[in-house]
Protein backbone atom coordinates (compact mmCIF):
# COMPACT_ATOMS: atom_id res chain seq x y z
CA UNK A 1 0.00 0.00 0.00
CA UNK A 2 1.16 3.36 -0.63
CA UNK A 3 2.92 5.26 2.20
CA UNK A 4 0.55 7.87 3.45
CA UNK A 5 2.31 11.17 4.77
CA UNK A 6 1.04 13.87 6.72
CA UNK A 7 3.55 16.85 5.41
CA UNK A 8 3.24 20.44 7.92
CA UNK A 9 4.34 22.99 5.51
CA UNK A 10 7.33 25.56 6.25
CA UNK A 11 6.30 28.74 7.04
CA UNK A 12 8.96 29.93 6.60
CA UNK A 13 9.41 29.18 2.91
CA UNK A 14 6.93 31.58 1.04
CA UNK A 15 8.35 34.28 2.57
CA UNK A 16 11.73 33.76 1.80
CA UNK A 17 10.59 33.34 -1.81
CA UNK A 18 8.70 36.23 -2.36
CA UNK A 19 11.67 38.15 -0.90
CA UNK A 20 14.20 36.25 -3.21
CA UNK A 21 17.59 36.06 -2.60
CA UNK A 22 19.63 38.36 -0.99
CA UNK A 23 23.14 39.08 -0.52
CA UNK A 24 24.71 40.96 2.67
CA UNK A 25 27.83 43.80 3.13
CA UNK A 26 30.41 43.25 0.94
CA UNK A 27 28.28 41.22 -2.01
CA UNK A 28 28.38 38.06 0.11
CA UNK A 29 25.52 35.85 0.47
CA UNK A 30 23.62 36.19 3.30
CA UNK A 31 21.88 34.53 5.52
CA UNK A 32 18.68 35.36 4.44
CA UNK A 33 20.13 33.79 1.21
CA UNK A 34 21.28 30.93 2.98
CA UNK A 35 17.96 30.24 4.36
CA UNK A 36 16.42 30.28 0.71
CA UNK A 37 18.73 27.88 -0.18
CA UNK A 38 18.43 25.70 2.59
CA UNK A 39 14.30 25.67 2.45
CA UNK A 40 14.59 24.73 -1.50
CA UNK A 41 16.38 22.00 -0.58
CA UNK A 42 14.55 20.39 2.33
CA UNK A 43 11.73 21.04 -0.30
CA UNK A 44 13.13 18.57 -3.05
CA UNK A 45 13.68 15.96 -0.11
CA UNK A 46 10.22 15.71 1.15
CA UNK A 47 7.92 12.83 0.12
CA UNK A 48 5.69 13.67 -2.32
CA UNK A 49 2.34 14.67 -0.57
CA UNK A 50 -0.65 11.78 -1.00
CA UNK A 51 -4.12 12.82 -0.35
CA UNK A 52 -5.61 11.48 2.90
CA UNK A 53 -8.06 8.51 2.56
CA UNK A 54 -11.60 10.60 3.22
CA UNK A 55 -14.05 7.88 5.77
CA UNK A 56 -17.75 7.38 4.43
CA UNK A 57 -19.27 10.38 5.27
CA UNK A 58 -22.94 9.85 7.42
CA UNK A 59 -25.70 10.11 5.76
CA UNK A 60 -24.96 10.30 2.45
CA UNK A 61 -26.93 8.94 -0.40
CA UNK A 62 -24.28 7.03 -1.76
CA UNK A 63 -22.90 3.74 0.15
CA UNK A 64 -20.83 3.86 2.99
CA UNK A 65 -19.01 1.48 5.50
CA UNK A 66 -18.53 2.01 9.35
CA UNK A 67 -16.89 0.16 11.51
CA UNK A 68 -18.05 -0.90 15.20
CA UNK A 69 -15.78 0.11 17.85
CA UNK A 70 -17.27 -2.00 20.80
CA UNK A 71 -16.01 -2.15 23.99
CA UNK A 72 -15.28 -5.15 26.27
CA UNK A 73 -11.45 -5.54 24.97
CA UNK A 74 -11.64 -6.86 21.75
CA UNK A 75 -9.12 -4.96 19.21
CA UNK A 76 -12.40 -4.02 17.53
CA UNK A 77 -9.43 -2.20 15.24
CA UNK A 78 -8.13 -5.17 13.54
CA UNK A 79 -7.85 -6.17 9.54
CA UNK A 80 -6.78 -2.55 8.83
CA UNK A 81 -6.29 -2.24 5.17
CA UNK A 82 -9.28 -4.37 4.45
CA UNK A 83 -12.09 -2.06 4.46
CA UNK A 84 -10.11 0.32 2.43
CA UNK A 85 -9.53 -2.15 -0.14
CA UNK A 86 -12.97 -3.32 0.38
CA UNK A 87 -14.33 0.10 -0.59
CA UNK A 88 -11.84 0.40 -3.51
CA UNK A 89 -12.59 -3.13 -5.07
CA UNK A 90 -16.60 -1.84 -4.89
CA UNK A 91 -16.40 1.28 -6.35
CA UNK A 92 -13.88 -0.69 -9.69
CA UNK A 93 -15.95 -3.33 -9.87
CA UNK A 94 -19.82 -2.51 -9.33
CA UNK A 95 -21.73 0.42 -10.21
CA UNK A 96 -22.78 1.49 -6.64
CA UNK A 97 -21.89 4.48 -5.51
CA UNK A 98 -19.64 4.57 -2.85
CA UNK A 99 -19.14 7.70 -0.32
CA UNK A 100 -15.08 7.94 0.91
CA UNK A 101 -12.30 5.82 0.65
CA UNK A 102 -12.10 4.17 3.74
CA UNK A 103 -14.58 3.19 6.45
CA UNK A 104 -16.08 5.41 9.33
CA UNK A 105 -15.65 4.87 13.26
CA UNK A 106 -18.75 4.34 14.85
CA UNK A 107 -19.99 3.42 18.72
CA UNK A 108 -22.84 0.90 19.50
CA UNK A 109 -24.98 2.91 21.42
CA UNK A 110 -24.61 6.18 19.01
CA UNK A 111 -26.70 8.34 17.05
CA UNK A 112 -24.21 8.25 14.31
CA UNK A 113 -24.80 4.13 13.82
CA UNK A 114 -27.78 5.45 11.90
CA UNK A 115 -26.02 7.32 9.52
CA UNK A 116 -24.42 3.99 7.52
CA UNK A 117 -26.23 0.82 6.09
CA UNK A 118 -23.67 -1.47 6.35
CA UNK A 119 -21.38 -1.90 10.18
CA UNK A 120 -18.56 -3.82 9.94
CA UNK A 121 -17.15 -5.73 13.17
CA UNK A 122 -14.16 -7.32 13.48
CA UNK A 123 -11.87 -8.86 16.52
CA UNK A 124 -10.16 -11.80 18.38
CA UNK A 125 -11.00 -10.97 21.71
CA UNK A 126 -13.70 -10.39 24.38
CA UNK A 127 -17.06 -7.97 22.89
CA UNK A 128 -19.35 -6.18 25.45
CA UNK A 129 -22.43 -4.33 24.88
CA UNK A 130 -24.10 -1.60 27.15
CA UNK A 131 -27.64 -2.28 27.87
CA UNK A 132 -28.07 1.39 26.15
CA UNK A 133 -25.63 -0.06 23.49
CA UNK A 134 -28.03 -3.12 23.26
CA UNK A 135 -31.31 -1.18 22.58
CA UNK A 136 -29.53 0.88 20.18
CA UNK A 137 -28.04 -2.30 17.89
CA UNK A 138 -31.73 -3.51 18.04
CA UNK A 139 -33.36 -0.17 16.83
CA UNK A 140 -30.34 0.31 14.23
CA UNK A 141 -30.61 -3.56 12.93
CA UNK A 142 -34.54 -3.68 12.93
CA UNK A 143 -34.79 -0.65 11.05
CA UNK A 144 -32.82 -1.55 8.15
CA UNK A 145 -29.75 -1.41 8.69
CA UNK A 146 -26.66 -4.28 8.16
CA UNK A 147 -24.29 -5.66 10.28
CA UNK A 148 -21.46 -8.06 9.18
CA UNK A 149 -19.67 -9.57 12.01
CA UNK A 150 -16.05 -10.91 10.79
CA UNK A 151 -14.41 -13.84 12.98
CA UNK A 152 -11.07 -13.02 13.53
CA UNK A 153 -10.12 -15.69 15.64
CA UNK A 154 -11.71 -15.42 19.24
CA UNK A 155 -15.15 -13.84 19.32
CA UNK A 156 -17.54 -16.41 18.83
CA UNK A 157 -18.66 -17.14 22.25
CA UNK A 158 -18.99 -13.45 23.32
CA UNK A 159 -20.85 -12.47 19.90
CA UNK A 160 -22.88 -14.96 20.13
CA UNK A 161 -23.69 -13.91 24.03
CA UNK A 162 -23.91 -10.58 23.23
CA UNK A 163 -26.19 -10.90 19.86
CA UNK A 164 -28.34 -12.98 22.26
CA UNK A 165 -28.83 -10.04 24.32
CA UNK A 166 -30.15 -7.51 21.21
CA UNK A 167 -32.17 -11.05 19.51
CA UNK A 168 -33.36 -12.38 22.69
CA UNK A 169 -35.79 -14.44 20.90
CA UNK A 170 -33.96 -14.88 17.92
CA UNK A 171 -30.92 -17.21 17.14
CA UNK A 172 -27.59 -17.57 14.54
CA UNK A 173 -28.61 -20.04 12.03
CA UNK A 174 -26.49 -21.15 9.42
CA UNK A 175 -27.21 -20.06 6.07
CA UNK A 176 -27.49 -22.95 3.30
CA UNK A 177 -25.33 -22.64 0.29
CA UNK A 178 -28.18 -22.16 -1.83
CA UNK A 179 -28.62 -18.63 0.26
CA UNK A 180 -28.62 -15.50 -2.57
CA UNK A 181 -25.45 -13.89 -0.67
CA UNK A 182 -23.26 -16.80 -2.51
CA UNK A 183 -24.93 -16.09 -5.39
CA UNK A 184 -25.20 -11.87 -5.69
CA UNK A 185 -22.87 -11.29 -8.04
CA UNK A 186 -20.31 -13.49 -7.64
CA UNK A 187 -20.64 -17.55 -7.15
CA UNK A 188 -19.78 -19.41 -4.11
CA UNK A 189 -21.42 -22.79 -4.87
CA UNK A 190 -19.93 -24.24 -1.44
CA UNK A 191 -20.12 -21.63 0.73
CA UNK A 192 -17.93 -19.01 1.90
CA UNK A 193 -14.50 -19.70 1.11
CA UNK A 194 -11.80 -20.39 3.26
CA UNK A 195 -8.73 -18.47 3.40
CA UNK A 196 -6.60 -18.83 6.99
CA UNK A 197 -7.20 -22.27 9.06
CA UNK A 198 -8.45 -21.01 12.77
CA UNK A 199 -9.53 -24.20 14.04
CA UNK A 200 -9.60 -26.16 11.37
CA UNK A 201 -13.32 -26.72 10.57
CA UNK A 202 -15.18 -25.75 7.30
CA UNK A 203 -15.37 -22.29 6.68
CA UNK A 204 -19.55 -21.33 7.91
CA UNK A 205 -22.41 -18.16 7.59
CA UNK A 206 -24.35 -17.57 10.03
CA UNK A 207 -27.03 -15.25 9.79
CA UNK A 208 -29.97 -13.59 12.04
CA UNK A 209 -33.30 -12.48 10.67
CA UNK A 210 -35.67 -10.25 11.39
CA UNK A 211 -39.43 -9.45 9.77
CA UNK A 212 -37.74 -11.94 7.19
CA UNK A 213 -34.60 -9.91 6.63
CA UNK A 214 -31.20 -10.85 7.28
CA UNK A 215 -30.04 -8.25 9.28
CA UNK A 216 -26.66 -10.18 11.03
CA UNK A 217 -23.95 -11.96 8.68
CA UNK A 218 -21.27 -13.81 11.06
CA UNK A 219 -18.78 -15.82 8.66
CA UNK A 220 -17.07 -18.18 10.80
CA UNK A 221 -13.62 -19.65 10.91
CA UNK A 222 -12.98 -18.16 7.43
CA UNK A 223 -11.31 -14.62 7.86
CA UNK A 224 -12.72 -12.90 4.81
CA UNK A 225 -11.18 -9.96 6.91
CA UNK A 226 -7.36 -11.18 6.15
CA UNK A 227 -8.15 -12.08 3.30
CA UNK A 228 -8.46 -8.97 1.94
CA UNK A 229 -5.35 -7.09 3.76
CA UNK A 230 -3.15 -5.63 2.15
CA UNK A 231 -0.89 -8.34 0.25
CA UNK A 232 2.13 -8.33 2.84
CA UNK A 233 0.25 -8.46 5.89
CA UNK A 234 -0.33 -11.78 5.62
CA UNK A 235 1.41 -13.05 1.92
CA UNK A 236 -1.67 -14.87 1.10
CA UNK A 237 -2.27 -16.32 -2.04
CA UNK A 238 -3.51 -14.09 -4.82
CA UNK A 239 -6.21 -16.34 -5.86
CA UNK A 240 -7.54 -16.41 -1.96
CA UNK A 241 -7.00 -12.84 -1.54
CA UNK A 242 -9.39 -12.75 -4.94
CA UNK A 243 -12.10 -15.09 -3.53
CA UNK A 244 -11.93 -12.86 -0.01
CA UNK A 245 -12.91 -9.35 -1.90
CA UNK A 246 -15.08 -11.20 -4.58
CA UNK A 247 -16.98 -12.64 -1.36
CA UNK A 248 -17.04 -9.55 -0.08
CA UNK A 249 -18.49 -7.65 -2.64
CA UNK A 250 -21.58 -10.15 -2.49
CA UNK A 251 -21.99 -9.54 0.79
CA UNK A 252 -22.39 -5.82 0.36
CA UNK A 253 -24.46 -5.84 -2.61
CA UNK A 254 -26.74 -8.12 -1.10
CA UNK A 255 -27.19 -6.03 1.98
CA UNK A 256 -27.92 -3.28 -0.09
CA UNK A 257 -30.32 -5.36 -2.63
CA UNK A 258 -32.55 -6.53 0.54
Amino acid sequence: MTPRFAVAPLPEVPALLARGPQRGHGGRIGPTLRGWLLAAAVLLLLPARVPAETPAAPGSREFGIARLKYGGGGDWYEDRTSLVNLVAGVKSRTSIPVSGDREAIVEPGSASLFQYPFVFMVGHGNIKFTPGEVANMRRYLTSGGFLWVDDDYGIDVSIRREMKRVFPDAEFVELPFTHPIFHSLYDFPSGLPKIHEHSGGPAQAFGIVHGGRLCVFYSYDCDLGDGLEDAEVHRDPAEKREAALRMAINIVHYALAH
